[in-house]
């Protein structure tokens, strides 16, 4: 596929602040692919953990995302789905410009805080992540995808970096109307037309066009009219795109502040970063990210605070079946802190959920279609809890839980849904564990191994060779 722009796209950003045709034109005719990865805080919780994961990934070293706390640049990319660390969730591979979201909560919100945030465009779930790993455990993000197949990818990364206090559901802007005032904090990655991606994904190119722009700008400005109702007053939106198009950024933040009483709000950039202030014909200020100006791809970010917003509104509680005090205590032994959750029956699961925030998910499954909430425990068997895998990829999972550290090949093997090959003194119900990280459960029985790693998740590629 070529890479070569679209001179529509050429002439529509002359004179946009920090636009230089000629770097422009030769870092896209370049076609560098640049490597980024996010590494998960609340599961590698040491220096040396974070270490380890990061030499594996790359002998020669790695560098620093300068925005972002656990960001970093790989020299070269390597096989995600042949590493194990990967889907244990010890990282997220992430655009390294997104991950500026960062400094956007952080400039803009106490992260101390009991904090609501919703990720609205939330698949894959990179800024979801990204979210989850800043705000406190007393916090709630609920997590949004509107196309359904997205939704389910959304949910199986979600459970990979495995928090608690995550809610994925699958609704459509306007949904969210029926919660006035309930968020602190609404982030939008806007759909957008793409065109700050066309140097990682040249496929994109042909796609685009002036009329597909304006399609766009006008999508935006529908699902945020939509979305504002649930920002509380003094509540922060955060709108990004992945559009170098002044009609899908500054014009949106213009269209914003015509619109709605809402304050632009100014994130502090160090000048190594090389990101350039961009000012709207309103004195909107938002940040443009050039690919020939830093390592990254095309990105745009803004900021605003909500001034006046509607008063919450009251719902009637809802009576949910929570674990009495016989049942509970056949969970007890399963994770970490039973005190602090709710344990609540949904259809033949048992899910976990931060008591805090029982009520809160009590009232978004009111609302809203939820995907998932929480982290689901399994299924209550006569004798003995099932297991289900989102607690073996959770945080929450006990460390007295017999565990079998697997070599390369044998995690390999387990997570191709195969038998691993081992042999182990513990019997019953055990995680299969890579440098002591979690990749699900097995059973071991007296003359077989039976390997419960989901089939949608397995691996499809070949390990032959390694």
């Amino acid at each position: 596929m070529s890479n070569t722009l679209p001179s529509a796209l050429i002439a529509s950003l002359e004179g946009l602040p920090g636009f230089d045709r000629e770097s422009f034109l030769r870092v896209h005719a370049s076609a560098e692919k640049i490597t980024s990865l996010r590494l998960n805080p609340h599961k590698l919780t040491t220096a040396g953990q974070q270490a380890a994961v990061l030499e594996s990934l790359s002998a020669s070293g790695v560098t620093r995302v300068p925005w972002s706390e656990q960001g970093y640049y790989l020299p070269q990319r390597p096989s995600f789905t042949l590493d194990p660390y990967f889907h244990a969730g010890a990282y997220y591979v992430q655009e390294a410009s997104s991950m500026f979201v960062e400094q956007a909560l952080r400039a803009t919100v106490d992260l101390d805080a009991e904090l609501r945030v919703l990720d609205l465009c939330a698949a894959p779930g990179g800024k979801s992540t990204l979210l989850q790993s800043l705000i406190s455990e007393q916090s709630l993000l609920v997590s949004n995808e509107v196309i359904k197949p997205r939704a389910a990818l959304l949910a199986d990364n979600i459970t990979k970096w495995g928090s608690a206090n995550v809610v994925v559901s699958n609704n459509d802007p306007r949904d969210f109307s029926r919660l006035p005032g309930y968020f602190d904090v609404v982030v939008i990655d806007a759909p957008c037309s793409g065109s700050g991606l066309f140097r990682r994904d040249p496929d994109l190119i042909p796609e685009w066009s002036p009329e597909n722009v304006t399609l766009c700008s006008q999508r935006q400005q529908r699902i945020l009219a939509d979305v504002l109702p649930a920002l509380k007053e003094d509540g922060i939106l955060i709108y990004s795109t992945c559009s170098f198009s002044r009609e899908e950024d500054e014009q949106i933040l213009d269209w914003l502040s015509e619109h709605f009483d809402l304050e632009n709000v100014e994130v502090p950039l160090k000048e190594e970063w090389h990101i350039v202030s961009a000012v709207s014909s309103q004195n909107c200020t938002g940040y443009r990210f050039y690919p020939d100006k830093l390592q990254g791809e095309g990105f745009f970010i803004a900021c605003f605070r909500k001034k006046n917003g509607e008063q919450p509104r009251k719902f009637k509680e809802q009576k949910n079946t929570f674990l009495g005090a016989k049942e509970r205590p056949r969970l007890n032994d399963w994770i970490i802190g039973p005190e602090q959750y709710e344990f609540l029956m949904h259809q033949e699961d048992v899910l976990i959920l931060p008591k805090n925030l029982a009520k809160d998910i009590s009232l978004l499954q009111q609302q809203l279609y939820i995907r998932k909430a929480g982290v689901k425990a399994g299924q209550l068997g006569q004798k003995e809890l099932i297991p289900d895998h989102q607690l073996a990829a959770s945080t929450l999972v006990s460390a007295n839980i017999p565990g079998v550290n697997l070599s390369l090949q044998e995690a390999l093997h387990y997570l191709r849904k195969e038998d691993p090959g081992i042999r182990a003194d513990v019997k019953g119900w055990v995680l299969m564990r890579y440098e002591d990280m979690n990749l699900g459960w097995a059973k071991i029985l007296p003359n077989r191994i039976n390997n419960y790693y989901p089939k949608e998740l397995r691996i499809l590629k070949d390990i032959n060779g390694l």
